[in-house]
């Protein structure tokens, strides 16, 4: 049988490389997936695990049809239904709900399993916004740190990542950038062929680490001391710009007097990083250009994760690199694709602007406590029985028997195991849909490769559907996918100008018209339309105006600071059911230093619990010296309803409800646990 290809398909998943994929099929169905070697980013080179993604789309236990659950919530037993019963069941108890409770009782929970514009934020949108629903704050991931970027900078947004080859000082800040961004790395090599410096800092000594030229392990949280100290050395040795402080920035008088406060020996007690390289890491930024700062995700997750964010982001305009190509910082770069939202998700059909906005990451509480309370919950592109903070209070909220639970998805996740309805959900090879990426700067068509396999619906297509069975009249939804797409592509901005839904199709993809250094283009979008080393906005807000370090408070009896990071072969809980991506990671572990793993008589390899008020899981020990002492890492989110890993409990029973300093983001690495042998006395493991 011929092989037929290669189709044009795009990575889906919440990745910043948002790759350009090859597909190349046999009688129908795809046999292999490669990068596009066409594209200017990707040019050929992908992860492993979309590399295996034909053994995901094809998994044996793929959902095909919907199905109601017949057995009591906490486990997987359903029956096939038609997609007409669900769409009437929903549809009625639905209608009951608005009837008697109004519809702020209905809560959408979803993120961005699906990263396509109309699959994550779309017609769903106009649904629920049409039905009433309560809002959801969608605040999980980058929240903080977007936000305490833009204090700085006024938009999340940063540098090109093409032209990051001409840097001659990297700086990768709290990201491992080999597991989760690598085209940042073959960008970084490439820089380094030419005489670059790769620096990385981070909390763990992991795969990062390993490749870059100088590794700099730092205590949890304190990042915002070290740029701190390294301001200090920097403005006593006058290693900054002062033509374009004098021109670009607002506040630095008020920074100089600051960062008094912050000598090497200071910071070296609040960071674990000694003096000495604290001066030789300020000397080396502040004397080569260009120099590039990466901001890793992980530095958010702390409860001072916006103010961390905010005072990296001051280090480049001291040393003026925002207006060299190649220099300055990224974050993020998602604002730059501004797509008409508002078109795209119609808020204008809520019949009350004023409904109540539920944070995700407070869910267990929202379950539990919420007035009026939550009688329905729909989710899709997320699995909230396992990445969602607080598992115990979650799960005892999807526990409820009042709660219509719909679930639409590829599989039967942790969440199903609490659904009283499944949907049967469609790849991304099985839609048309525009993608966007929060890294670099082209916008991706994306046309089917494959029909919808067995009775799966896009998200589109479902709530499409579900309108019409709720008796929606409006014509919004009678849109194709190819009008909304158009429909987000009507915009004034001035970066999307020009991109249009044919030259797409043509194309494939299309850069942004983002110039060489855009954030310096006068004025900015801060209240002083410069780039702010001082907020009057936090000021206001009771915030320290100035960047700056908030120790991270542990009031808990529990010594050990847990960072659960992301692991090489997951992405989140996606791919964890795939055998290929098990095997590759084998098992869930934790790492520990050898002298905690000593005063607690642990050996390597054996079970151990980690516990703290909240819950508790059991790992496999590994001990030696990637980590610092006081430090205990796990990485990866691991399936716990069946096949390997069965007898993993979810590392977010330990983590919390609470809030970051900004953008009400999650505060995952700012826990604190106990860790014992898996006999020892202790919290029960795995209770829900």
């Amino acid at each position: 049988m011929a092989t037929k290809g290669p189709y044009r398909s795009v990575c889906p998943f919440d990745c910043p490389d948002t790759c350009s994929l090859s597909v190349f099929k046999e009688g129908g169905r795809i046999i292999r997936v490669t990068g596009n070697s066409d594209h200017p980013v990707t040019k050929g080179a992908i992860c492993q695990k979309v590399r295996h993604l034909e053994a995901r789309t094809y998994h044996p236990e793929r959902l095909m049809r919907p199905m109601r659950r017949r057995g009591p919530k906490g486990r997987l037993d359903f029956e096939p239904i038609s997609w007409d019963e669900a769409y009437a069941e929903i549809a009625d108890k639905v209608s009951a709900i608005l009837a008697t409770y109004g519809g702020e009782a209905i809560l959408p929970y979803s993120f961005y399993g699906n990263m396509g514009v109309l699959n994550s934020e779309g017609m769903d949108r106009r649904f629920f916004h049409r039905l009433g629903a309560s809002h959801l704050d969608r605040t999980i991931c980058n929240a903080a740190g977007s936000e305490g970027f833009r204090y700085t900078m006024g938009v999340n947004a940063g540098s090109d990542p093409e032209a990051t080859v001409n840097a001659k000082l990297w700086v990768v800040w709290g990201a491992n950038l080999v597991s989760t961004n690598m085209h940042q790395v073959l960008y970084a090599n490439q820089a380094r062929a030419e005489g670059a410096t790769i620096v990385h800092i981070d909390v763990h000594e992991n795969r990062t680490a390993h490749w870059a030229d100088w590794f700099i392990p730092i205590q949890p949280g304190t990042d915002a001391a070290l740029a701190l100290g390294m301001m200090h050395v920097m403005i006593a040795e006058d290693l900054v710009d002062h033509a374009f402080i004098d021109q670009y920035t607002y506040g630095y008088a008020a920074l100089v007097e600051h960062v008094e406060a912050y000598p090497p020996e200071r910071v070296a007690h609040i960071t674990g990083v000694p003096a000495s390289d604290i001066i030789r890491l300020a000397r080396l930024y502040g004397a080569t250009s260009p120099s590039f700062i990466r901001i890793g995700n992980g530095l958010q997750h702390h409860d001072n994760g916006g103010m961390i964010v905010r005072t990296l982001a001051c280090l480049p305009a001291l040393t003026g690199q925002w207006a060299i190509a190649g220099g300055g910082a990224l974050k993020g770069n998602g604002a730059y694709a501004a797509l008409n939202m508002d078109a795209v998700q119609r808020p204008d059909l809520h019949p009350n602007p004023g409904a109540r906005t539920i944070n995700m990451n407070q869910l267990g509480d929202a379950l539990l406590q919420a007035v009026p309370p939550i009688k329905a919950l729909f989710v899709y592109n997320s699995n909230p029985a396992l990445v969602a903070p607080d598992q115990n209070r979650v799960r005892q909220g999807l526990l409820r028997d009042d709660l219509l639970t719909v679930v639409h998805d590829l599989f039967l996740t942790d969440t199903c195991q609490f659904a009283d309805l499944v949907l049967p959900a469609t790849s991304h090879f099985e839609n048309l849909d525009l993608y966007k990426s929060y890294w670099h700067l082209y916008l991706q068509l994306h046309e089917p490769v494959i029909p919808p396999m067995g009775e799966c619906k896009a998200n589109f297509t479902l709530f499409k559907e579900l309108a019409h069975y709720m008796g929606f009249t409006d014509p919004c939804f009678q849109d194709t996918e190819e009008e909304m797409i158009r429909q987000a592509l009507d915009t004034p901005s001035p970066y999307l100008q020009g991109i249009t839904y044919e030259a797409l199709r043509a194309h494939g993809w299309m850069k942004l018209n983002v110039p060489a250094c855009p954030l310096i283009s006068e004025p900015m979008a801060t209240p002083s339309g410069k780039i702010e080393f001082y907020s009057e906005r936090l000021e206001r807000l009771g915030l320290s105006p100035l960047p700056d370090h908030s120790p991270l408070a542990n009031t808990t009896p529990y010594p050990l600071h847990l960072i659960s990071g992301p692991n090489h072969h997951f992405l989140n809980s996606t791919f964890g059911n795939v055998a290929r991506m098990q095997q590759a990671e084998r098992e869930p572990v934790v790492r520990m230093h050898e002298k905690d793993a000593l005063a607690r008589k642990l050996r390597d390899g054996e079970l151990v619990t980690l516990f703290n008020d909240q819950g508790a899981c059991t790992l496999r020990v590994r001990i030696g010296y990637e980590v610092l002492p006081g430090v205990v890492v796990t990485q990866g989110l691991w399936w716990g309803n069946g096949g390997a890993g069965a007898s993993y409990h979810p590392i977010n029973a330990l983590t919390s409800q609470r809030l970051s300093d900004m953008g009400d983001g999650a505060t995952f690495f700012s826990t604190w646990v106990e860790v014992k042998k898996t006999h020892a006395a202790g919290p029960s493991v795995g209770d829900v």
